[in-house]
């Protein structure tokens, strides 16, 4: 059987419609329709990057209802997207829903297993998590966070005089980026980045963004 392919879905219209009513957030994304596979592929990898989640087509941001014509259109992008963009390759379920003459899908994105999922994007492939009620795109430090977390290997922590300076940091100060973690213990960034990574691999600290910037904080 086809994992792409299209069922008749088991939920009624007012199950749909009190779902609508909830809202746009973590894990449940409105569309209007699909223009393109690479734009739908960025919200696909976000949520197979962070819990999964629902993605209903044919409805708009205001939580308007409006249904595509048909879903072949939509599942070809769909399928292109989850197919040939997303890497490793996605797994979706869609349901159709009939709704006055049209039609609305139901999409489910599995969580990936193997993370980051990547989004071709030109010469460098792209990573995108959930944020909110938003697909946004990961920074390298939260992209290198996601594959600790699903490699087979375990992180090792040594806890030395940078560790030591930034516990103590932390201990004053709410939060610290990655590059006031270099200057701090007079170290190259990219150390200071993987020092920072694996402690929240190991949940440690606690990776945030805020205003698009990367914060690290104790998880405790």
């Amino acid at each position: 059987m086809n994992q792409y392919a299209p069922i008749h879905s088991s939920m009624s219209l007012r199950d749909l419609k009190n779902l609508i009513r909830s809202g746009e957030g973590l894990s449940l994304e409105f569309k209007r329709s699909i223009s393109s596979p690479e734009k739908i592929a960025r919200e696909i990898a976000a949520f197979a990057n962070t819990h999964g989640g629902n993605l209903i087509i044919g409805v708009d941001d205001d939580r308007t209802i409006i249904g595509v014509e048909s879903y072949h259109e939509q599942d070809f992008y769909l399928e292109q997207a989850a197919r040939e963009l997303c890497s490793p390759r996605l797994k979706y379920r869609m349901e159709v829903i009939p709704y006055n003459a049209r039609e609305i899908l139901l999409v489910y994105i599995e969580e990936s297993e193997a993370k980051p999922v990547t989004v071709q994007n030109g010469t460098r492939d792209a990573v995108y998590i959930r944020m909110a009620d938003q697909s946004v795109r990961a920074s390298d430090e939260m992209a290198e966070v996601l594959r600790c977390e699903s490699s087979d290997k375990g992180v090792t922590f040594h806890y030395g005089v940078n560790e030591q300076k930034l516990f103590r940091y932390l201990n004053e100060y709410p939060n610290i980026t990655v590059e006031q973690y270099s200057s701090l213990a007079d170290i190259k960034k990219k150390k200071a980045s993987q020092i920072l990574v694996d402690l929240t691999s190991l949940g440690v600290l606690r990776l945030v963004k805020k205003n698009q910037t990367d914060l690290f904080t104790l998880s405790i």
